[in-house]
């Protein structure tokens, strides 16, 4: 039990230190805002497959908490707090929803959820207003497309944590952890 607890903890720890490196990149990188909180959600894989989701939960709050703090792109930060985190931890549990159709339904509905609570927070509480001042002259237009594109990513981005799922746990995960298959 001691040898499971010490993993636990140390693949928690290094999880951590891993997604807490890529969010403190987002300052360096330009387009870092939305690509570096999705590849720290990738991260989060490793963790779901090896340790379960209450684990993957622990080190989601603590990389949230501190790249509240730390991370010198609030947006990044609550990119990866509102979304791009939690996701690679839930998303097991809705692909397990049937119908296809129904699952793609709950999928949509917890993205927009999670994107415009996101935004709202930026914009409502942390005071960052001259992000709806970006759309510039086309103002709802621009929204519209921006959602679009935003939805057109978020599938993207799904079927990638899927692939990236089953490869790990199927061909990466014995070669890491020399567990079998």
């Amino acid at each position: 039990m001691k040898e499971r607890k010490s993993t636990r903890v140390a693949l928690g720890g290094m999880a951590s230190a891993l997604c807490l490196l890529l969010m403190f990149m987002t300052g360096l990188i330009p387009f870092g805002t939305f690509a570096l909180p999705a590849m720290a959600g990738i991260v989060l894989i490793v963790v779901v497959v090896e340790m379960g989701r209450s684990t993957a939960a622990l080190v989601y709050a603590a990389v949230s908490l501190l790249s509240l703090f730390m991370c010198p792109d609030k947006e990044a930060a609550m990119m990866f707090i509102g979304f791009f985190g939690f996701y690679p931890v839930i998303k097991e549990l809705l692909d397990r929803i049937r119908p296809k159709i129904l699952q793609g339904l709950c999928k949509f509905a917890v993205f927009n959820a999670a994107i415009l609570a996101s935004y709202w927070v930026i914009i409502n509480l942390f005071g960052l207003d001259d992000i709806m001042e970006e759309m510039g002259a086309f103002g709802d237009l621009t929204l519209f497309v921006t959602w679009l594109m935003g939805c057109g990513v978020f599938i993207m981005f799904d079927i990638a944590l899927g692939r990236i799922h089953w490869a790990y746990k199927h061909v990466l995960r014995y070669r890491f952890f020399r567990k079998t298959r």
